[in-house]
């Protein structure tokens, strides 16, 4: 098998694990917290959302410093470190006693991160470039499914082993999915001979003094502030939509499920077309598309309208990250990839971790209907800013191109 397909297949492999082993937590850290000692209905919220927003804080900002030492060291090297210390942060979260020692352990597991970050920095400098869509469409729909399988996995080990065993589980889920890494991907990284020592300060402001890559942040994070956002509270909705229903908590499952399972579907195939028609039209209408199947979630009467609706709107979403990736990638300063793959990262924790606070206070002052108002026009502008200042960007740098390839022969 070629090389960049092998490593391809293996990291879509331990990004399912991995996303499988991560998603499979997160659903159950209110009982879990329960089980630590908490009784009060409104101190476990508390902690819940504390605990569930630490990870993406400590992500936020170290993920740039992870992918600077990528740059310098390769990106093998970085999946690797972040696997073996999330399996063992992982893995500690089942034995802890406290709910201080489990938001300390999140805080250091959102520090040592970036599996995927990285294996996505890995796949784009070691795949051609004519099939650099593809390969990042791929690799999130791995990503994607392992997020569709773990929460029932999860459950499944909750309900027969106990909360504690999913962790330590999980853990060793993640571990072997590091080693498959280890064992079978193998990356071309020529380092320089003498890299130039500068702050991060500089390196941000070199990254984003190349057009247009701090709009390509911008959008990344205005995408996760407005999809991120509606998802903690769907299972409201849908006791809204389904008064009577007997299982809430499967519905509102299978209603996060089915954004998930088309996403997955959709992400290869429109990595082809992104391939073919270039990543900054398939962002373009993958925003407005989204836009155009959130709005309506806030007028629905029916938990089948919303289901299907979902359904769509992950049809959309399959197009984003990897074609923002894939602009990362062709704008990133040569020798500064995964340096601005930590950047992007970044922007993309940033939009996860305001998203469901800015949510759930619109939720609390205008009502529950009103997020997918404010998430849709939310995309709206978001459209926009990707038609006037990536796709005009991304045209023009096309046809200069082409007028230098017939000046020149």
């Amino acid at each position: 098998m070629v090389r960049w397909k092998r490593n391809l297949l293996i990291l879509c492999i331990g990004q399912f694990f991995v996303m499988a082993s991560m998603s499979s937590i997160v659903p159950f850290l209110p009982l879990y917290l329960q089980e630590l000692g908490l009784t009060n209905a409104k101190e476990i919220s508390f902690w819940a959302g504390l605990i569930f927003a630490a990870n993406f804080l400590t992500a936020f900002i170290f993920s740039p410093i992870w992918g600077k030492l990528a740059d310098k060291h390769g990106r093998k090297i970085m999946v690797i470190r972040s696997g073996i210390g999330m399996a063992i942060t992982i893995s500690l979260m089942g034995v802890v006693t406290s709910h201080i020692q489990l938001l300390f352990l999140r805080l250091l597991s959102g520090t040592i991160s970036g599996f995927i970050p990285a294996g996505i920095a890995l796949i784009s400098t070691n795949t051609p470039k004519e099939r650099m869509g593809y390969a990042l469409g791929t690799l999130q729909a791995g990503a994607v499914a392992g997020s569709i399988i773990g929460p029932m996995f999860g459950g499944i080990m909750a309900d027969s082993l106990g909360f504690q065993s999913i962790f330590i589980y999980t853990g060793l889920t993640v571990f072997i999915a590091t080693i498959l890494v280890w064992i079978f991907v193998k990356e071309k990284f020529e380092k320089e001979e003498v890299p130039v020592k500068s702050s991060h300060l500089q390196d941000f402001k070199k990254i984003i003094a190349v057009k247009p890559i701090l709009a390509i942040f911008g959008v990344a994070t205005i995408v996760q502030l407005a999809l991120q956002g509606t998802l903690p509270l769907i299972s409201v909705y849908v006791q809204e939509l389904a008064p009577n229903a007997e299982k809430i908590a499967f519905l509102a499952g299978v209603t996060m499920a089915v954004m998930g399972l088309s996403n997955m579907l959709a992400s290869p195939q429109l990595g082809k077309l992104s391939d073919k028609y270039g990543p900054s039209h398939i962002l373009f209408f993958s925003v407005l598309g989204a836009a155009v199947f959130m709005l309506p979630q806030a007028f629905v009467f029916n938990l089948w309208q919303l289901i299907i609706l979902r359904f769509f709107l992950g049809l959309c979403l399959g197009g984003m990250l990897p074609a923002i990736n894939t602009l990362v990638r062709h704008y990133a300063p040569k020798g500064m990839e995964s340096t601005t793959f930590g950047y992007s990262n970044s922007a993309i924790f940033l939009g996860n971790l305001i998203g469901p606070i800015i949510a759930g206070v619109i939720a609390s002052n205008f009502g529950i209907r009103s997020i997918f108002v404010w998430a849709g026009i939310l995309l709206i502008l978001n459209a926009a800013w990707v038609k006037f200042a990536i796709l005009t960007k991304s045209s023009s740098s096309v046809k200069k191109r082409k007028f230098f390839q017939k000046q020149h022969g």
